[in-house]
């Protein structure tokens, strides 16, 4: 039996961050969390008056350390992603394929099903972004590509038998029927690059479609007479939110607004993570394109917005500063809400008794010191056994 004591730190339960407190992790799984002095024997980490937190869960990355889940979408390259974002708190996550042709859906929904049985760090399952899209709302998705699913592609898309299946698509490009066929097969679906009315959006919502992807991006703005989706989202407690924090895809006070209407627990970070993170090249080629980081954002020559540098940690951080949340909510919208969302949340995204032993330490700074799968340090940090 393999035992760790995490203390001297600020520990993140249901009640906030607490001091004077201690975990206990045995065998990849939390096994208590106490007041007081830790008990002697076990290894201790020891936190150095720093914050323990659930380990992100970031259900939108579409690449990291410098590789690309379209470009070659292999086990290497989810675990390549995943490395490069461990480093940023992230413990969980979906690798996130953007349109494409069938066959390259294929060749992700197996190499995903693979990474899971080979036990690659984090692996959740996978995000399919596209390619049922509303093309005036595409964003850089390839147009090629855009297009409603058929009845065999549908067997298709939800062929994967272990993990989470989460699917963007715009509601009023996909029947109804197609809507309840894709929930009956397990996928948990998100609308996104859409052009629905309140109407449209309010009947998807019915049948079944439980969050929207990048909220404000890739969507008509809020008017006044037509809400359309970003209003019926905002408008419905049922409805889980993600939203990119990084002072670039919306303006803060946009966001701040969303998260003021939304139940607490419904909106949850994503980085939406290109190549960049992690990598020491600042560009990468997408369909084609060269993609360059200007100002901080990724741009294609035109202008247009593909993806982000954004990394989980730093979400975290422009929660706090640029939205004004606490730190305890703000780890909370990276951990335990998308734990929710993706049907999770009975075994991640909280530091409880039962759960997955997946933790982030946070220094003062809210920089990251150090990460933990299953209860096992990241090999590549200093930290792990700090």
């Amino acid at each position: 039996m393999s035992t760790l004591i995490f203390h001297n730190g600020f520990i993140l339960t249901d009640r906030g961050f607490e001091p004077d407190t201690c975990v206990v992790v045995e065998d990849g799984h939390i096994v208590a969390v106490l007041h007081g002095d830790p008990p002697s024997g076990p290894p201790r980490i020891d936190l150095a008056g720093g914050w323990l937190a659930p380990g992100f869960i970031d259900v939108q990355v579409n690449g990291g350390g410098g590789v690309l889940f379209n470009d070659d979408p292999s086990v290497a390259t989810i675990a390549t992603i995943g490395r490069a974002h461990r480093r940023f708190g992230t413990t969980g996550f979906l690798p996130t394929l953007i349109s494409d042709t069938t066959e390259t859906m294929q060749r992700a929904i197996a190499a995903t099903r693979a990474a899971i049985a080979a036990g690659v760090p984090g692996v959740l399952g996978i995000h399919l972004e596209g390619p049922y899209l509303a093309p005036a709302r595409r964003g850089v998705h390839d147009a090629r590509h855009v297009r409603v699913p058929d009845a065999d592609e549908l067997q298709h898309i939800t062929a994967l038998d272990t993990g989470k299946t989460l699917i963007t698509l715009a509601p009023e490009q996909v029947p109804l029927t197609t809507l309840h066929a894709l929930r009956a097969r397990g996928a948990i679906l998100s609308a996104g690059h859409s052009a629905a009315t309140l109407t449209q959006a309010q009947v998807a919502f019915a049948a079944g479609i439980r969050g929207v992807t990048h909220l404000f991006n890739a969507m008509p703005p809020l008017q006044g007479r037509e809400p359309g989706l970003l209003g019926a989202a905002l408008d419905d407690d049922a409805v889980w939110c993600g939203i990119i924090v990084d002072g670039v895809h919306v303006h803060p006070a946009s966001l701040r607004v969303a998260v003021k209407a939304k139940p607490r627990g419904k909106v949850l970070l994503v980085t939406d993570a290109m190549p960049v993170v992690g990598s020491d090249h600042p560009d990468f080629t997408l369909y084609g394109q060269p993609i360059t980081v200007r100002d901080g954002a990724l741009r294609t020559a035109d202008g247009t917005l593909a993806g982000s540098a954004l990394d989980m940690a730093h979400a975290v951080r422009n929660t706090v500063h640029l939205l004004g949340l606490p730190l305890d909510e703000a780890c909370r919208m990276a951990a335990q809400y998308p734990a929710e969302f993706l049907g999770l949340g009975d075994q991640y995204g909280r530091i409880a008794p039962g759960y997955r032993a997946n933790l982030v330490w946070l220094d003062s700074a809210l920089q990251v010191r150090g990460t933990w799968i299953g209860g096992e340090g990241d090999p590549d940090a200093p930290c792990a056994r700090c």
